[in-house]
């Protein structure tokens, strides 16, 4: 997606082609042909190309994560600055009571949309981050997305 169109709800997630469509195939391939081959020849090669199949998938996986627990680390940061900025003070004093999911998902919120969602997460009423983020109305795109 461009940063020129307009970001909802239903265009949020970034893919990566090389990432998603070549590499993530081709890893699950070589998983799959490798537990079989373990399977029916049950020799020690086929049994040491299963370790380094799993330990590629390994590497695969974790090559994906990693930065995205790094991204929400900083989106979490970078939400609590705004909310205890855009927020009344008896909002402010509840931030701990929400989620990282949650925090994450309200990045996509307007400020002025803030308050009143802020306080349906705290009433018990917003839990999931796809229904926080389903109830935007007025979306805040996030280009900068691993």
């Amino acid at each position: 997606m461009s940063p020129t169109t307009p970001q909802t709800y239903a265009n949020h997630t970034r893919y990566s082609a090389g990432y998603h469509f070549v590499t993530m195939p081709l890893v699950a391939t070589y998983l799959i042909w490798s537990i079989y081959r373990a399977l029916t020849l049950r020799d020690v090669e086929s049994h040491f190309d299963l370790v380094g199949a799993f330990a590629l998938f390994g590497v695969y996986a974790f090559a994906r994560l990693f930065p995205l627990k790094a991204q929400d680390r900083v989106i979490r940061l970078e939400e609590r600055l705004r909310l205890t900025r855009v927020l009344p003070a008896d909002l402010v004093a509840r931030l701990e009571e929400i989620t990282p999911r949650q925090l994450v998902a309200l990045r996509f919120a307007p400020d002025a949309e803030l308050e009143e969602l802020v306080r349906e997460i705290l009433a018990g009423r917003l839990t999931g981050h796809k229904e926080i983020k389903q109830r935007i109305t007025q979306w805040r795109p996030d280009h900068f997305r691993v």
